[in-house]
Formats: structure tokens, sequence, C-alpha cells
């Protein structure tokens, strides 16, 4: 069974197209012209052992909202129709990251029930171009349209690109184990027989 998707969407603000694989080994193409982004989803891929193909464009004349935002939809419904009906995966993952002086937790039930906890209190700051306030808007347009509950926490840190690179790392990791097939899982793992 292939546990890829391969989407394409286009508003007024934006174009994306994007490849999965969650079975992957860590390859990524990636290019959406918000260079910190890309790094953050070049670091996601090969810490998640996904293979990731990534080319946007967006209205970055005006700021990087829109791209990230629709970047963020795309990948959480990538990974959605990857699982399918989530047959024999793990459902849960967890990842506690260091990166230098900063160490992010990251915990996460493909639950089909979107929610963030998003504890990363950072100034209003850039990392270069970056806005970082939106790392949250992409990861709650993940959670919103994968379906799945999502924790992050920043435990402590003060460099403010570790700290965000520590939680895409994390999340990476615990998304790994989340999706992973166990041949110990019957159908989904879920009392109710449905995810």
């Amino acid at each position: 069974m292939t546990r890829t998707a391969e989407l394409e969407r286009t508003t007024a603000e934006t174009s994306i197209k994007l490849i999965l694989d969650l079975d992957g080994t860590g390859k990524a193409t990636i290019n959406s012209s918000v260079s910190f982004l890309d790094h953050m989803l070049n670091l996601f891929a090969r810490h998640g052992l996904f293979n990731l193909t990534l080319e946007a464009s967006g209205d970055i004349d005006i700021d990087f909202h829109h791209t990230v935002e629709d970047i963020g939809i795309v990948l959480g419904t990538a990974v959605r129709n990857a699982l399918g009906e989530k047959q024999g995966i793990r459902r849960y993952g967890f990842a506690r990251v260091p990166m230098d002086e900063s160490l992010a937790e990251v915990s996460l039930d493909m639950s089909g029930r979107p929610y963030l906890v998003y504890q990363v209190n950072l100034p209003k700051v850039k990392v270069g171009d970056f806005d970082v306030e939106l790392a949250r808007e992409f990861f709650q347009a993940f959670t919103n349209n994968c379906g799945c509950n999502l924790h992050i926490n920043l435990l402590y840190g003060d460099n403010v690109h570790h700290i965000i690179e520590a939680c895409f790392k994390a999340f990476a990791r615990a998304l790994d184990e989340a999706t992973r097939q166990d041949d110990r899982v019957n159908g989904v793992l879920s009392t109710k027989g449905t995810l």
C-alpha cells in the first residue's frame, strides 16, 4: 500500500503543488519563495523521513502570511489523504528535541479532531524576513486540514531561530511516529472503530 498524496491548490493569493510520501527517506525539493520556511520544511522532511516535493508561489510582495498558511493547508490535507482510513497506524506521536539552548516538545494524535495547543511564546520579531508568528499560522492550518490534535510546547530557549527549528524537528518526529504502521494494530487504534 502506498501512502502518498499529490495535491495542487490555486487561489487568487497562492499557487501550490505538493507531493508527499509518508514512507520516504527524507528527500526534499522545496521552493516556496519563503527562505526560512523552505529551511524548516527541508528539516521537517529529513527528520520525519518523509519525501516531500513542494513548489509554491504567492503574493509575497504583500507579506508571507498567505503563502505560509496555504502551505500548511496543503501539507495537512496531503497527510490526511496519504493516511486514507488510518488503518494500522500508531495514531499517537511524541518527540522532545533540543536545538542548542532550546528544547521543544510535541505531542500528536491523529484523532480526526483538529485542535492546536501552541505554547511557544515568542517576541514579535523576524528571523531574516520571516515574521515568527507565522509559524503558529502554519501549524494551525496544518492541524485544521489534517484533522489532528497537535500540542507544541517550548520548554525553554533564547534564540528564536533555534526555538522554531526545534519545534519543526519535534513536529516531524512526532508525526513520523503517529503515522507509522504497526502490525499489532488491527484496523484503527480506537475503541470506536473509527478515527
